[in-house]
């Protein structure tokens, strides 16, 4: 059994309420919870710590929501929260502010902790595009080995191409998934020294000795995190409409 949990809060440092943002006129977080239910998971849920974003979720069919403390301070822990006594033992964690999430993303994630017992953690990551800017501190990259696991991420292009024979470089999209186990004991580890330094919440599994494994795919994410970014993404919408 697998569940998508989309954590939802309402206070953001730079655009509080984002998740009632409306893009064509619906709020940011339909928008992402219904690309979710396209998903083969058996249950969507938001988690969310807003009576706003409470009522919102509830007008959607087949859409569970869940109140969660405010003072719990992240996405993971948030997921990790809610998860903690339900049955499915596959939580994909999708980013509130992804309203145009590919289902097969998902997919693949849940696909992949199916088939593969050893692996309890996983993610995605798409090539950069010609003009996106691997410098670009905000664009998260990953290095894998050979067998699609993570070397590591950082904000830095890493890998450095110090001769420049032409290295590809992936570029990190913030959707996880789990094992319920794992992630109760990821949720409780202590912050780590590389997550704290690159603030990269991810580096925390790894620096504990777990493997993650990446998953490629063509899906550019299209996240909001400011108003400019929510004229981006209307623009968007309107061309997914007009298309």
């Amino acid at each position: 059994m697998s569940a998508v949990v989309i954590p939802a809060r309402y206070a953001s440092s730079r655009f509080p309420g984002k998740a009632l943002a409306k893009i064509g006129g619906v709020p940011m977080i339909l928008h992402v919870a219904e690309r979710c239910l396209r998903s083969k998971a058996d249950r969507v849920i938001v988690a969310t710590d807003d009576e706003r974003i409470l009522s919102v979720c509830e007008s959607m069919e087949g859409l569970e929501v869940s109140m969660s403390d405010p003072s719990i301070p992240s996405g993971t822990d948030r997921a990790a929260a809610v998860t903690k006594y339900v049955d499915d033992d596959i939580v994909i964690n999708v980013q509130g502010d992804e309203p145009f999430i590919d289902p097969e993303l998902i997919n693949a994630l849940i696909d992949d902790l199916e088939a593969n017992s050893a692996v309890n953690m996983n993610t995605a990551c798409v090539l950069f595009a010609e003009g996106e800017d691997p410098g670009d501190p905000n664009s998260v990259k990953v290095v894998m080995d050979r067998d699609g696991f993570a070397l590591y991420f950082s904000r830095l292009p890493i890998p450095y191409d110090r001769d420049v024979i032409g290295v590809d470089r992936y570029r990190h999209i913030g959707i996880y998934g789990y094992r319920k186990d794992f992630l109760q004991k990821f949720a409780s580890l202590e912050p780590a020294l590389m997550e704290s330094a690159e603030k990269l919440e991810q580096l925390r599994a790894m620096e504990s000795g777990e493997r993650i494994r990446v998953i490629k795919t063509t899906y550019r994410p299209i996240s909001v995190d400011t108003e400019e970014d929510l004229k981006k993404a209307e623009e968007y919408y309107k061309g997914l409409n007009n298309g």
